[in-house]
């Protein structure tokens, strides 16, 4: 089994890598599923919004996008996420930056774990999942 890796396409580094794949793993468990090959690429508004373009034909800035390997109960994908999107997001809903990126990777692992966000209700379902993932973050697991 791979662990979660990490990848920096922008001046940016996460620091305590070892902390988030513990988190990861941990958040992946909780929903009953195994922890295979999962990559967050962290980058920025132009590298993801080319990834948006190209391969799901959308011209908005985004956060996140996830690309789903997942083989039935193994979660596995690439995360892209950009950094400058999830700092913006910070200061809008008047959070750390800290809990804004905690949010958004586990909302990632969320989608490989088959939730969804298009419709009202899979987006309240998303959060109160997105939320608690995020309470598992700050509790210590090393």
């Amino acid at each position: 089994m791979r662990k979660t890796e990490f990848f920096y396409e922008i001046d940016f580094s996460l620091g305590q890598e070892q902390k988030y794949r513990v988190w990861i793993e941990a958040v992946i468990l909780s929903e009953g599923l195994l922890p295979g090959a999962i990559s967050y690429i962290f980058c920025d508004d132009e590298y993801l919004l080319g990834l948006h373009q190209k391969y799901l034909n959308n011209d908005g800035l985004t956060d996140i996008v996830t690309f789903d390997y997942t083989e039935g109960d193994i979660l596995a994908g690439d995360i892209f996420i950009s950094i400058p999107r999830v700092k913006e997001n910070a200061t809008n809903f008047g959070c750390s930056f800290e809990d804004e990126l905690a949010r958004v990777m586990s909302h990632g692992v969320l989608h490989l774990a088959g939730y969804k966000d298009k419709s009202p209700e899979d987006k309240e379902i998303m959060r109160k999942k997105e939320n608690e993932k995020m309470e598992m973050f700050h509790v210590e697991h090393l």
